[in-house]
C-alpha cells in the first residue's frame, strides 16, 4: 500500500475518533423537553381539599447531548393578561412517589415525570380568572446563574370555566391534542369524601390491584 494512502486513511481514523470523543465527551447539548401532554391548574391534593393552586403537568425533560445535564430546580411563571405568579415549588415524581425536587440528573434518553408547581406557603393563593395564560417552564442548572426557559405554551379560561373553577374543590385539566396542535380544557369537580371511606376504598383498590 502506498505511505500516502496510509497516511491518507490513518489522518482520516483520526478525525473520525476526535469527531466521535467531542460528540460523546465534550459537546454540551441542551437541556430540553417535550410538548406537555396534560396539564391542571386547580387545587393542590389528590382530593382537591387543600388551599392554595398549584400547576401540574407530565413530560420528559432530555438532554440533546451524550453528557447529559445535572438539573438543579425547575420552576414555573404563569402570565394572565397583565398578572404574573411564579410557581416556584418544585415536587416531582410518580403517583404515590412524589418528592421535593432537589437535583436531578437528566440524560440523554430522557426521564418522564409527574411535576407540581406550588405556590409558597407564606404567599398569597392565586386564583385561575377567565383570561388568556401564558405558562413557561424555567430551568437552573448546577452551575449556572441564569435559569433557562424549556417552554412556552398558551392556555385559555373561559367565562363559564372560571366561574366553575370558583367553587370548593374544582380544578381544569388541558389534554393536548396532536393533531390540531392545541389544548382542550375540561373542568373537573370532586365532592368532599369521608376520611374513613376514602380509606376503605384504597383497601378495597389495593386488594383488587393483589
Amino acid at each position: 500500500m502506498p505511505t500516502w494512502l496510509t497516511l491518507a486513511i490513518s489522518c482520516l481514523a483520526l478525525v473520525v475518533s476526535g469527531v466521535t470523543a467531542w460528540l460523546t465527551f465534550f459537546r454540551k447539548g441542551r437541556l430540553a423537553m417535550t410538548q406537555p401532554t396534560t396539564v391542571f391548574f386547580g387545587p393542590d391534593g389528590p382530593m382537591f381539599d387543600r388551599g392554595k393552586n398549584k400547576v401540574y403537568l407530565r413530560t420528559l425533560l432530555y438532554s440533546t447531548a451524550k453528557r447529559g445535564h445535572v438539573l438543579e430546580s425547575l420552576y414555573l411563571s404563569l402570565h394572565r393578561n397583565e398578572t404574573k405568579q411564579n410557581f416556584n415549588i418544585w415536587v416531582y415524581g410518580d403517583k404515590g412517589n412524589l418528592k421535593r425536587g432537589s437535583g436531578l440528573f437528566v440524560p440523554q434518553e430522557g426521564v418522564t415525570f409527574d411535576h407540581h408547581f406550588l405556590l409558597p406557603e407564606d404567599g398569597a393563593n392565586f386564583s385561575f380568572l377567565e383570561g388568556h395564560y401564558s405558562l413557561s417552564v424555567f430551568a437552573r442548572q448546577v452551575g449556572q446563574r441564569v435559569a433557562t426557559e424549556l417552554l412556552t405554551i398558551r392556555l385559555s379560561i373561559g367565562e363559564s370555566q372560571a366561574k366553575a373553577l370558583s367553587e370548593p374543590r374544582t380544578g381544569i385539566y388541558f389534554d393536548y391534542g396532536p393533531d390540531h396542535q392545541s389544548y382542550h380544557a375540561h373542568v373537573q369537580h370532586r365532592p368532599r369524601v369521608d376520611p374513613e371511606q376514602e380509606r376503605l376504598l384504597q383497601l378495597f383498590r389495593d386488594k383488587g390491584a393483589g
